[in-house]
C-alpha cells in the first residue's frame, strides 16, 4: 500500500513524497470512559491510513483520496467545516493555524485499508497522519501529546463529534504488542505488554455502519454531565464521573431520569473495571480479563445503550466458543465491529463459524479482521522502490 500510494503521488504530483503511516486502534476496555476522565486500554494495531504529501509552495491545499478516486482543493485562507473526508484534514489545518504554527500549500495523496465506522476510528488516523507529516515538514516540533491533541481540537470544531482523547491519543503513541492505560484527566500513560502469544485479537465487523454514533455519542456526553450536575449538590469536590463511586449515585438516583442513571452507572463501573484489568495483565490472568470484556458489552449494550441486535448476536456467539478468552462491542457503537481474544489455533474454526452463524441470521457475511498490535504514528522518509 505504500509503495502504491506514493506512485499515485508521483503520477498526479510529479514529485517525491513524504510517507507517513497512521494506524487504526482498538481498544480492549474502557469504552465512553475517555470522556468522563476515566482510564481507557487502547492499542494501535496493522489496519493504517497512509499519506504521500509534500509541500508545494503555495496557498492551495491539494488532497486526493485512493478510496473515493476524488481530488479536492481548498485555500488557506478560506478553511471552514466543510462535507466530506476532506473535512478532517481541514480540521487540522484550521488548529494548526489557530496555534499561531505557519502552514503553506501541500499537495497529498490518502490511501488506507481501516474499514469506515467499524470502530477502528479511522477518522483520528486521518488526522494524526495528517498532523504527524505537517510537523515533520515545517519543523514544529511538535510532541506526540500536542499533536494528538490537535487531532481532538480538529474533530470537535470540523466534524462536531465531542470525543475524549483516547483515539487520537493511541493513534501516536501505539506500541508494538503494547497496550497503553491512559488517565484521561492527567494524561499520565503506563504501557503493559499485551503478553498472550496464545491469542489474537480479531474483529468481527457487524457491517452495521454507525451512522448514529456521532450525534447519540453528544447525547450521552449530556447525560453524563447531567449525572454529574446533581452528585454535585451534594459532592461539591465531584468534577466528572471519574470523582463519583455508586454510593454517591444511588444518593441522587430519585432525582435523575432513569436513563441518566443508567449512563452513569455504566461509566462509573467502567472505570473501575480498566483498573482492574491492567492487573490481570500484569497477573497474565486471560480468563479474568475476558470475564471483564463481557461485564463490559452487558453495560453498553443494556445500561449505555450503544449496542445494536447484530452486535449482540456475534456476542452471543463467541460466549459459545471455549476457544473465545472475551468479547465485546467496540468503539462508538450503533454498529461496527466486536473485540475478540482467540486463541491462535482456533482462528479459522472461530472465523467460519462467525460467518456461517451471521449469514443465517442476518443475510450477510461479517468482515473479520485479524489484527496485530503495532506502532503508533510513523514518518517514513526516502522510500523508494523495493526499499
Amino acid at each position: 500500500m505504500i509503495q502504491r500510494t506514493r506512485e499515485q503521488f508521483i503520477h498526479l504530483f510529479e514529485k517525491e513524497p513524504l510517507i507517513v503511516v497512521s494506524p487504526g486502534r482498538i481498544n480492549l476496555i474502557g469504552e465512553h470512559t475517555d470522556y468522563n476522565d476515566g482510564f481507557v486500554l487502547p492499542a494501535a494495531i496493522d489496519k493504517k491510513i497512509v499519506y504521500a504529501i509534500a509541500l508545494n509552495n503555495t496557498q492551495q491545499c491539494n488532497a486526493h483520496a485512493v478510496f473515493t478516486q476524488e481530488t479536492v482543493s481548498f485555500h488557506l485562507n478560506d478553511v471552514k467545516p466543510t462535507p466530506g473526508w476532506i473535512n478532517y484534514l481541514m480540521g487540522v489545518v484550521y488548529q494548526l493555524q489557530e496555534r499561531g504554527l505557519p502552514v503553506q500549500g501541500f499537495d497529498c495523496v490518502v490511501a488506507g485499508d481501516i474499514p469506515v465506522g467499524a470502530g477502528m476510528s479511522s477518522s483520528a488516523a486521518v488526522e494524526g497522519g495528517l498532523v504527524a507529516g505537517l510537523n515533520h515538514l515545517f519543523g514544529y516540533g511538535l510532541t506526540r501529546m500536542e499533536m494528538a491533541l490537535i487531532g481532538q481540537q480538529a474533530e470537535h470544531t470540523f466534524p462536531g463529534v465531542q470525543c475524549g482523547i483516547m483515539d487520537q491519543f493511541a493513534n501516536l503513541h501505539g506500541k508494538k504488542d503494547q497496550v497503553i492505560r491512559l488517565d484521561c484527566r492527567s494524561l499520565e500513560y503506563e504501557y503493559f505488554p499485551f503478553n498472550f502469544p496464545g491469542y489474537k485479537v480479531v474483529l468481527c465487523n457487524s457491517m452495521v455502519h454507525h451512522s448514529l454514533a456521532s450525534s447519540e455519542y453528544n447525547v450521552r456526553r449530556r447525560q453524563c454531565e447531567e449525572g454529574v450536575k446533581a452528585i454535585q449538590v451534594k459532592h461539591p469536590a465531584v468534577q466528572s464521573l471519574r470523582d463519583a463511586n455508586m454510593f454517591m449515585l444511588e444518593e441522587v438516583k430519585e432525582q435523575l431520569p432513569a436513563k441518566v442513571y443508567d449512563r452513569c452507572n455504566y461509566v462509573i463501573a467502567e472505570i473501575q473495571r480498566v483498573q482492574d484489568a491492567t492487573v490481570l495483565l500484569k497477573q497474565g490472568n486471560l480468563s479474568e480479563f475476558g470475564q471483564l470484556m463481557y461485564d463490559t458489552h452487558e453495560g453498553l449494550s443494556k445500561l449505555y445503550e450503544v449496542s445494536c441486535p447484530e452486535l449482540d448476536f456475534l456476542v452471543s456467539l463467541s460466549r459459545e466458543r471455549e476457544e473465545v478468552a472475551g468479547a465485546r462491542v467496540m468503539g462508538g457503537g450503533f454498529g461496527g465491529c466486536t473485540i475478540n481474544l482467540v486463541k491462535t489455533e482456533k482462528v479459522d474454526d472461530f472465523v467460519a463459524y462467525i460467518k456461517s452463524r451471521y449469514q443465517d441470521q442476518y443475510g450477510k457475511a461479517p468482515e473479520v479482521y485479524v489484527t496485530t498490535i503495532e506502532d503508533g504514528v510513523t514518518v517514513k522518509e526516502n522510500v523508494r522502490e523495493n526499499a
